[in-house]
């Protein structure tokens, strides 16, 4: 048995484990990159740590700690009510609102895990607070990454021409963005039907609903207890020439009638005073405080040291996080804690083990089978769904940069279109991004507040397989079959 298929096959029994044992994969995968890399390929733990993604731990560690500082001093409430009256209570709108924001990010030039980086947190908390789907909220704010992904000004745009233009292949730059931007579109379409989008159509009168309900509540209450008053002045002008016994009756009654309307109105006007009380707190979450002001400069700076000055998302946002802390220390005590070191440790330990299946030579392995299968159209699906498959735990980068060239033999031969199959494998290799393995995907796992995480990682995790097992094939259907370019 080759090496190559040893390390896959460990791989299969690590997902196993972890899926039947509840034990962190993280872990079992750092176990496997061990064992396979010493006992399999004799590597040293210098090559095996080779793989260990430290760009990563950084932008996990730096993005969430930043956002557990925003969550503790009201920023994302903040943003969250901002959101609201952006689209004016519609909370039907706010899903497409992250998508396109995260997709305008990525389109003018972000790399799509700083994009997600900045989106995702505020999209959860905003889903967390208004029972939105985590599912549905992470799901578009991640395909609207992809979507802007591939403009011809984008990273990924740049690079996957880059690699077109130097394989001496013919490209199409509008048309590998505009696979990508349409089949996110429709993707997101889709899951925004299935995961209870359409159910928020009538959010946006919630508000007024309660207020109407509050206040015709209050008008009934009020016209029973007139209606009890009338009640009982006409009985005491009915029973006002009865004897001293009836009299001394109905006088009992109205002491009772009379206890009962003090005993509501004192709840009546405990309500009001709770009332009170919340619509303090909700004016308090719309106010901006110093802490939240500085929170927001920081996040915006973010954005601007990411994108304009191609500053490390990950190294940026610890160090604005600890000048936050620094000025406002009560209110990141707590912080660092808040910090998702379970999901840390998955990602990390996944990715390390990939890297040894790099370092292997077993993707690269995987991929020259496929192209020695001699069938054109099938070794162009299967292509796309092996770089599904990886970009599903690995870099969505590096998997087009080695893909691509495999298909070059192939394309070669001129019975397959250059243009479609180029776009098929980005978009197979991208739009798996949603998995939990990704770092797009980490990111959303990171950043959803009040969630059971074991769940939602299963969640992404089933989601991520789906998309795995259809994409590939529909996109091939739609762009290699009919020979496009």
């Amino acid at each position: 048995m080759s090496a190559e298929l040893i390390s896959i096959l460990v791989l299969v029994v690590v997902f196993v484990i972890a899926t039947t044992r509840s034990i962190n994969m993280g872990a079992l995968a750092f176990a496997a990159a061990y064992g396979v890399g010493e006992l399999v390929a004799d590597f040293d733990a210098d090559k095996i740590f080779a793989g260990f993604p430290g760009d990563l731990f950084v932008v996990l560690v730096g993005v969430t700690y930043l956002f557990a500082i925003a969550r503790a001093n009201g920023t994302t409430d903040w943003l969250v009510h901002a959101s609201i009256r952006l689209v004016r209570g519609r909370v039907v709108l706010i899903p497409w609102v992250m998508f396109v924001l995260t997709g305008a990010l990525t389109a003018i030039g972000a790399v799509s895990p700083a994009a997600v980086a900045i989106v995702a947190p505020i999209a959860l908390s905003f889903a967390a607070r208004y029972q939105i789907s985590p599912l549905l909220m992470g799901a578009m704010v991640v395909h609207g990454a992809q979507g802007g992904g591939f403009s011809p000004i984008s990273i990924y745009g740049t690079i996957v021409n880059g690699i077109v233009e130097r394989e001496k292949l013919p490209g199409n730059e509008i048309t590998l963005f505009l696979a990508s931007l349409v089949v996110n579109l429709v993707i997101a379409g889709v899951v925004f039907v299935l995961f209870g989008g359409l159910k928020l159509r009538n959010d946006e009168s919630v508000t007024e609903t309660v207020s109407v309900s509050a206040s015709s509540s209050m008008s009934s209450s009020a016209s029973s207890s007139a209606s009890s008053a009338v009640s009982s002045a006409g009985s005491a002008s009915s029973s006002a020439g009865a004897g001293a016994e009836a009299k001394s009756a109905h006088e009992g009654r109205g002491a009772d009638l009379e206890k009962d309307r003090e005993e509501d109105l004192e709840q009546d006007r405990e309500k009001d005073r709770e009332k009170g009380r919340s619509a303090e707190a909700e004016d308090d979450t719309t106010r901006l405080n110093p802490a939240r002001t500085a929170t927001l400069a920081a996040l915006v700076a973010l954005v601007v040291a990411v994108l304009a000055f191609d500053l490390d998302a990950g190294l940026t946002s610890i160090t604005l996080a600890v000048l936050l802390s620094t000025c406002w220390p009560a209110d990141s005590r707590n912080a660092v804690t808040q910090i998702a070191w379970p999901t840390v440790l998955l990602i990390c330990g996944v990715l390390t083990y990939v890297g040894v299946l790099d370092e292997m030579g077993t993707i690269d392995w995987a991929g020259e089978g496929v192209s020695d299968i001699g069938v054109p159209l099938l070794s162009a699906v299967l292509l796309c769904y092996i770089g599904a498959l990886v970009s599903a735990f690995a870099s969505s980068v590096g998997i087009m940069g080695a893909l691509i060239p495999l298909a070059v033999p192939f394309l070669a031969q001129g019975e397959i279109g250059a243009v479609g199959m180029v776009a098929a494998l980005a978009v197979s290799a991208t739009v798996v991004d949603v998995s939990p393995f990704s770092t797009n995907g980490a990111l959303v796992l990171a950043a959803a507040p009040g969630v059971d995480r074991e769940r939602f990682f299963r969640q992404l995790m089933m989601y991520g397989g789906i998309v795995v097992a259809v994409v590939p094939a529909v996109v091939w259907l739609a762009l290699v079959v009919p020979g496009w370019g």
